[in-house]
């Protein structure tokens, strides 16, 4: 495919002030690991899991470690509380904390984290909620005795899609913050919009219209800036207070997404918006990497001057404000690497590599793909990748989850797990030929609602036993995270591993069939603190990258996940004819629910 076919008219990509992609000295400790032939201990460390520190170690600082060895902070500004974790340059956790919105700042009186509005529709957070976080950890972590000193660079994660609006003359205010003062306390007339949209808002469907069909229809926007309109992009969120509130626009002097927004508070100016987070706004040429102008033109006038322009994601955007050198006792050359959206601070943290897969297996089933040369669909989205500028990583959501697996175990296996594994193994891979598709919920992945069964003549059934029931749910449901996966320009190589996360990854029966679907290793990993950990894995992976360093190089200390379970000989021969038919029996079930949509 020539994704420059039909290039759209791009934005010039002016020089920005305030940040240097310039290469920061190579921190000591890293000249060793990142040397050619050098590839760490021949063992792994025996933890095989993301680093933690043990509970009782948590917000407080590892003694001997954190107070003379140089150190990396990563950040997480989720929906829902605000984390740090510290790292030694032997990639080991020496600190790690985090503050609770709802329970540490009660006075916001958010419910998870944000305010539901009576639309049901609006959803947003207070943007000072998210500054005092700020205030009140680093508070604890000077309590705890943390060496800010021996921090040589930071970087973090937020929520995607959330946008903040600063009010025209903040940017002084922001440089010339006292410290004798919070943060919050400084800046709490910045905000032109006091409560920012966040990604669980889906109140924006009518500028989601517009902007596709300003843009030619959903798949030309989907080839411009990889995905179709989203009601929670921050394209479309801009555009609704441009037209609902237009003063307030015309007041806003930087429009930041949260992530650029937090890099901004410890950098003391305005922090550009990096290419990963910022291919989630519907706004970013993600081929180009460079604001789309007819996507700005749609949602508002005077957005590129407003947003900036974006940068790589491994740039070092500059040293650390001086506030934070006098309050806290900061390195004044402590540098700040841009900060992404919290997906692609994941794939950073799960050290995902080129041709690898995570799968995460919760509530919904989630994947993250690294893809070289991507085809923008429908569904998913596709990012700039954040460790590699020259890929690209995708996303793509399957809602009928866990929920799914644990009624039918509940149906056909008296609600045990063991009974389940015990039906996988009676029944043979391939099923004999029969496949389900199982979707309790409107599905998002692909668009379709309902139970459809088919025999291995294509024939549609009522039932199946109660075995085959089972592994024709679990097989359906890889088979649809392949087909969709390939559907973006994935290829399973001989190098591909599967990492796998989530309550079904503790089960080997079921990881087993999805090592056979994939015809790839499955490895398991705990996640949760990829995004923060990723975060401090990317401000090393900053200082270095201009000399063409990798994050891969760069995290050779780190604990490598677990091998589960190999593909079972012949796998592929086996379901490669299976795949073809699920995906012509997928169009079938997508008719038949639009069909059945229409008659109710």
């Amino acid at each position: 495919m020539n994704h420059h076919a039909s290039a759209p008219e791009l934005c010039p990509a002016p020089p920005c002030e305030g940040w240097s992609a310039r290469p920061a000295p190579c921190p000591r400790a890293l000249i060793s690991s990142v040397l050619p032939g050098e590839a760490g201990p021949a063992e792994p460390p025996p933890s095989r899991s993301l680093p933690r520190l043990p509970a009782e170690d948590r917000g407080r600082a590892v003694p001997c470690r954190a107070m003379a060895a140089p150190c990396y902070l990563g950040w997480d500004f989720s929906t829902q509380q605000l984390k740090v974790i510290a790292i030694d340059e032997q990639l080991r956790v020496i600190y790690e904390d985090n503050v609770h919105f709802d329970k540490d700042l009660p006075e916001f009186k958010t419910q998870g984290g944000v305010y539901i509005h009576s639309d049901r529709l609006t959803v947003t957070s207070p943007v000072l909620m998210w500054v005092k976080a700020l205030d009140v950890i680093l508070e604890k972590m000077k309590s705890s005795g943390f060496n800010f000193s021996q921090v040589r660079a930071m970087s973090g994660a937020g929520q995607q899609h959330g946008s903040v609006y600063w009010k025209k003359g903040s940017i002084q205010i922001l440089k010339d913050a006292s410290s004798e003062l919070p943060l919050h306390q400084s800046v709490k007339g910045c905000f032109s919009v006091r409560n920012s949209p966040i990604w669980m808002d889906s109140s924006t469907a009518s500028q989601c219209r517009a902007l596709e069909k300003a843009l030619g229809g959903a798949q030309h926007l989907a080839r411009v800036t990889g995905s179709r309109a989203y009601e929670r992009f921050t394209g479309n969120q801009i555009a609704k207070i441009y037209s609902q509130n237009p003063e307030v626009y015309k007041q806003t002097e930087r429009i930041s997404l949260v992530s650029s927004f937090a890099a901004s508070l410890f950098l003391g100016a305005y922090a550009p918006i990096d290419y990963s987070d910022g291919s989630g706004m519907n706004l970013l040429q993600i081929w180009e990497k460079a604001w789309s102008k007819p996507c700005l033109d749609a949602c508002a006038p005077g957005l590129e001057e407003r947003l900036g322009c974006p940068v790589p994601s491994h740039s070092v955007l500059g040293p650390i404000s001086p506030y934070y050198s006098q309050r806290y006792g900061f390195n004044p050359d402590c540098k700040i690497v841009a900060f992404t959206g919290d997906n692609p601070a994941s794939l950073a943290g799960m050290r995902l590599q080129e041709g690898d897969i995570a799968i995460s297996l919760g509530t919904s089933d989630t994947l993250f793909l690294w893809i070289q040369e991507p085809t923008p669909a429908l569904e998913g989205h596709i990012l700039c990748n954040p460790v590699d500028s020259q890929t690209y990583m995708a996303l793509l959501c399957f809602k009928n989850g866990s929920l799914m697996r644990e009624r039918i175990r509940d149906e056909c296996a008296s609600g045990s797990w063991d009974e389940f594994s015990k039906a996988l193994s009676s029944t043979v891979a391939g099923n004999s030929g029969n496949l389900g598709f199982y979707f309790d919920v409107m599905e998002i992945t692909p668009e379709a609602v309902g139970i459809h069964r088919f025999n291995r003549d294509n024939q549609k059934v009522s039932r199946f036993p109660k075995e085959v029931e089972i592994r024709a749910l679990i097989e359906g449901q890889f088979m649809a995270k392949r087909i969709h996966a390939e559907k973006l320009g994935y290829k399973v190589l001989p190098r591909t591993r599967i990492l796998a996360t989530g309550g079904a990854s503790h089960n080997k029966k079921i990881l087993q069939v999805l090592s056979d679907v994939f015809n790839a290793p499955v490895f398991t990993i705990d996640t949760a603190n990829s995004a923060c950990l990723g975060s401090a894995y990317r401000a090393i992976h900053g200082l270095v990258a201009e000399r063409n360093v990798s994050l891969a190089d760069v995290v050779k200390l780190a604990p490598e996940p677990r091998l589960a379970v190999t593909p079972t000989p012949g796998a592929e021969e086996l379901y490669r004819p299976l795949l073809k038919r699920y995906a012509e029996l997928e169009q079938k079930v997508i008719y038949n629910s639009a069909s059945s949509c229409l008659v109710k």
